[in-house]
């Protein structure tokens, strides 16, 4: 069976020990950890003495292991049109005076600093988690990249001729060089296809991989949610990108089937509102297929872990990441080890039957 974690971050205003207690209460086998909050921090990783130690050693004391680290709010600021906003969500080291570029550039540092933090942190993992990270064949930090071009998802002002590949092309001047740290490192990205990135759905995510060159150490953190409601086939995406599909996130997402006020783009209106054509929900309470998108993940060999990002504007947080584990326990099943009918072909094998 493959390990449930809860992705931490949604819950980095909890402490990472007060987090972990209660992720172990509801039923889960480890935590994939936000470099937000005081959950994994990159610096302190690369420069305290005894931070890797303990922090195994805290998911330790609780039951708990941990399978993959993410750093989505950096990773935005890569190639984003950097504004106020950001200056909210990234360390202040990253920010410094704001300069746009200079943001970005010390964005893509703090990248593959996360790449080498995560390298010595799973280097001292474990031997549950290292067996699994070999059987795996890979070593993941999942994240967002940004993208210069978000802004121009609808064509008016007319986009200039050539705006959209210049803004691939961004992304691959920028990207390339901390994908090559990753390799470094021994340690892999995988994309969180999603709305405001390079990547948002089937169409963009090839050509994100061409303008990176197909480069191997770019993959994909699969998560069906942010595909629904736009109307893309996840189901399709699972099966295109089987080879880069590094990491799941089991987020389910409710739609409308008639019209509303708020259509996709949400009219302004905020997360749970009334009149919206589609909402986050706890998983099980949704509008994704779950069932096909775990027959789909076994028939492409995916083997990591199952981590619940638990998002629900109408429910409360703790009932619904137990609700979630309850959910995932039922969904999930091993692999068959041979066809199901393979009994009668050994019996005719053994009778010298054709």
């Amino acid at each position: 069976m493959r390990p449930l974690t809860l992705f931490t971050g949604q819950w980095a205003d909890l402490p990472l020990d007060a987090l972990a207690a209660k992720a172990k209460a509801w039923g889960y086998d480890g935590l994939e950890l936000a470099c937000w909050g005081d959950h994994f921090e990159v610096q302190r990783v690369l420069t305290e003495r005894g931070y890797v130690r303990d922090r195994w050693t805290l998911l330790k004391d609780h039951g708990l292991l941990c399978y993959a680290v993410s750093n989505h709010l950096v990773g935005q600021a890569v190639c984003d049109r950097i504004d106020a906003r950001h200056r909210a969500i990234i360390p202040p080291h990253v920010w410094g005076d704001g300069d746009a570029e200079g943001v970005r550039r010390r964005a893509a540092v703090e990248m593959i600093d996360t790449a080498r933090a995560a390298r010595k942190f799973f280097d001292a993992a474990p031997a549950a988690v290292q067996r699994h990270l070999a059987r795996t064949g890979r070593t993941i930090v999942n994240g967002f990249t940004g993208s210069s071009i978000w802004s121009r998802i609808y064509s008016f002002p007319p986009n200039l001729p050539g705006e959209i590949d210049a803004g691939f092309a961004d992304f691959a001047a920028r990207w390339r060089p901390i994908l090559n740290g990753f390799a470094k490192a021994g340690v892999s990205f995988a994309l969180e296809v999603h709305p405001a990135e390079i990547a948002f759905d089937i169409a963009s995510a090839r050509r994100a991989l061409a303008a990176i060159r197909n480069h191997r150490h770019f993959g994909f953190n699969f998560d069906p949610s942010h595909f629904g409601y736009q109307g893309v086939d996840y189901l399709a995406f699972l099966r295109e990108f089987g080879s880069r599909i590094f990491h799941t996130h089991v987020k389910d997402v409710w739609w409308s089937t008639t019209p509303t006020e708020a259509g996709t783009f949400g009219g302004h209106t905020e997360f749970g509102a009334a009149g919206r054509a589609w909402d986050f929900r706890t998983p099980g309470r949704g509008r994704i297929d779950f069932e096909a998108v775990i027959r789909t993940l076994g028939q492409i060999g995916y083997q990591g872990p199952l981590s619940v990002e638990w998002e629900d504007p109408q429910m409360d947080r703790e009932h619904g990441a137990a609700e979630a584990v309850a959910f995932v326990r039922r969904l999930d099943f091993p692999a068959a080890g041979q066809a199901f009918d393979a009994a009668f072909a050994e019996k005719r094998r053994a009778s010298g039957r054709p």
